[in-house]
């Protein structure tokens, strides 16, 4: 059974200088250490333990070995936790606000999706605000594209197959392409391929090499639909428990952080498909009558979801079509 951890465990080690209060933080995530959101969640843990001259102290549990992505969210809005990182968009059915990075083909490539977080920032710190939590920064994947173990031609291809979905948006695209939607987590991708729970999924290159789909696929279509984001949360009345001058070191190291993880997600975005290659996968886009079909597939899903975000949502697409 899993222990209850602590809001803010609070250490006291003695120096020769006298006590000095230590703050040690114990932070989930759902990835494994060679993915670049937990290299980057890393490197702020380090720069915040260092700027705060090992004050405070963020350790990073990686690979859902904490908490699984679902419970993580959670486990920060009730202290159990008081930092951790989620996929945005799986939690689409608390808060549809959260599924816009997640809408195929609404901000494909980096610049729109960049824009559409611009849009959609303040709708999800205010949705958060009202729960305890606040996003320190938030990193996009790269642009997602479509694996599968058989050619992938027409939409037709895509009848009655397992699809792998995260979150809601991707179990409807694959009902709309004529899929049976399986949720399967990252982590357990390569177990659900081989039990054939599933045999096709829309995620990133990243994604990919993480669970070494050429074990398991053998082909990657570069659709870039959509760059959903992660998120790193903190609860706020841990985070106010911190002295000011601690405060301020967090947030600005959260911002270095962001645009550190914006820039490493582009490297990862062409490295991630040259890896795909090299170990022996089709990497291809798709044909052109398929690609149109995607994009009126995504304007389906865009125009259901305004409906469902409802006023906000509206003001959010419309924001970024600006």
């Amino acid at each position: 059974m899993r222990s209850i951890v602590t809001m803010a465990a609070v250490a006291v080690a003695m120096s020769a200088g006298g006590a000095v209060a230590q703050t040690k933080w114990n932070m989930p995530t759902a990835y494994p250490d060679g993915n670049y959101h937990t290299q980057n969640i890393r490197w702020f843990a380090d720069e915040v333990k260092k700027a705060t001259g090992g004050k405070l102290e963020i350790i990073v549990h990686s690979n859902a070995a904490l908490f699984k992505m679902p419970e993580i969210k959670r486990a920060v809005q009730t202290g159990q936790v008081p930092i951790g990182e989620i996929l945005l968009s799986a939690y689409g059915n608390e808060d549809p606000i959260l599924e816009a990075d997640s809408l195929p083909f609404l901000a494909a490539g980096y610049d729109n999706a960049w824009k559409l977080y611009q849009a959609q920032r303040p709708y999800m710190q205010a949705n958060f605000k009202k729960q305890g939590i606040t996003v320190l920064y938030s990193v996009a994947w790269p642009g997602q594209g479509v694996y599968s173990k058989a050619p992938i031609n027409t939409l037709a291809d895509f009848k009655g197959m397992k699809f792998r979905a995260y979150n809601a948006v991707t179990a409807r695209l694959a009902e709309l392409i004529g899929a049976q939607p399986a949720t399967v987590q990252s982590a357990e991708v390569p177990q659900a391929f081989s039990a054939g729970v599933i045999s096709a999924m829309i995620t990133s290159g990243a994604t990919g090499v993480d669970t070494k789909a050429w074990e398991f696929s053998k082909f990657f279509y570069e659709t870039e639909a959509m760059h959903p984001r992660n998120g790193v949360l903190i609860n706020d009345r841990a985070f106010r428990r911190l002295p000011e001058a601690q405060q301020q070191i967090v947030l600005n190291i959260a911002e270095l952080a962001e645009k550190r993880g914006w820039e490493m997600m582009q490297k990862v975005s062409d490295d991630t498909k040259m890896t795909l290659a090299k170990n022996g996968m089709t990497v291809a886009k798709p044909p052109a009558a398929l690609q149109a079909d995607y994009q009126k597939v995504g304007a389906a899903l865009v125009s259901e979801w305004e409906k469902k975000a409802g006023a906000d949502g509206a003001a959010l697409v419309a924001k970024y079509r600006q």
